[in-house]
């Protein structure tokens, strides 16, 4: 045999091994179901419109809640409009399907609490500021607060004494808030939703009107009050921090209520809040003024004086 004949035949019997492999891979892939490289690859059918998945009817119920407290907070036996949009935010939180009446009924309490447990807050089933600001309706606090330029040097109130840099007098006062019309003659007005205090003489006049910082708490009881007790000095509760000024009008479980100057520790003497962050919620209970205002308002509410909270 040649060598030109031997390699002709080695060609030969690779060719044919080639062959015999391939007709054996096209034959497994034929088994499993896939396709080789020349098979036409086929076209899916389209899906029937019918199949898609149909959006849920809770999905179309629950609306975005669109709209933004206009009071602080909003609990059971409330009304209006604030209610409404509570209701809005709960549906679309997912955890209320009733509908909208606009009455914060036990329905909507419990929906609240429910929403509560779900993201960590304090259970309550009222809807504040952290409740609210998780359903996306708090506007921010400064939408309840008037603030007024900080007086000059040296200026003063109908009384003579001087103003702090969030007090002010006269007509360069806030007006009046509904209800301060509730009593007559001398009085003191606070409104806990704007954090504001109006002191009123038997004129009606506005003597003076200042920014205080309230509390944090649902303890301060709305309605009319009577001052029965003052002290320069009182402890809070705790026993740890001083009270200037005090000017008590209820009394609660816990303690008195009262009008007193920013409180500080008594081992160190450092202030609980500054004067500037006045118009916020930070007290305990008792309603913290600076201490211009506060020394004014020791001296304006005698013992017998109104005090009318809202």
């Amino acid at each position: 045999m040649t060598a030109d004949v031997y390699r002709r035949r080695r060609l030969t019997v690779a060719a044919g091994l080639i062959a015999v492999l391939v007709l054996g891979i096209v034959a497994v892939q034929q088994v499993r179901g896939g396709s080789s490289a020349a098979a036409p690859t086929p076209t899916a059918a389209p899906l029937p419109v019918e199949t898609a998945p149909p959006t849920t009817v809770a999905a179309e119920q629950i609306e975005p809640a669109a709209c933004m407290l206009e009071v602080p907070e909003v609990a059971v036996g409330d009304t209006g409009t604030d209610v409404e949009c509570a209701q809005r935010a709960l549906r679309a939180a997912g955890v209320m399907d009733s509908e909208v009446t606009g009455t914060f009924d036990s329905v909507t309490q419990a929906a609240t609490r429910s929403f509560q447990a779900e993201v960590g807050l304090y259970v309550d089933g009222i809807i504040g500021k952290n409740t609210a600001t998780e359903l996306g309706i708090w506007p921010g606090a400064d939408s309840f607060i008037v603030r007024t330029p900080a007086p000059p040097e040296g200026a003063v109130d109908l009384i003579g004494m001087p103003l702090s840099s969030v007090a002010s007098a006269g007509d360069d006062a806030p007006p009046l808030p509904d209800g301060a019309s509730m009593a007559s003659g001398k009085r003191v007005v606070y409104d806990r939703a704007g954090q504001r205090v109006w002191a009123i003489d038997d004129e009606e006049r506005i003597v003076r009107s200042y920014l205080v910082s309230g509390s944090q708490f649902r303890n301060e009881v709305p309605g009319i009050h009577t001052v029965y007790s003052k002290s320069e000095m009182a402890l809070g509760w705790d026993l740890q921090a001083d009270l200037p000024y005090m000017v008590r009008y209820t009394q609660t479980e816990r303690g008195h209520i009262g009008f007193h100057a920013i409180p500080s520790w008594n081992d160190t003497g450092e202030a609980l809040q500054t004067e500037d962050e006045l118009g916020q919620k930070l007290s305990g209970g008792c309603t913290r003024q600076a201490l211009l205002d506060a020394q004014f308002m020791y001296q304006f509410a005698d013992v017998g004086t109104t005090v009318i909270v809202l």
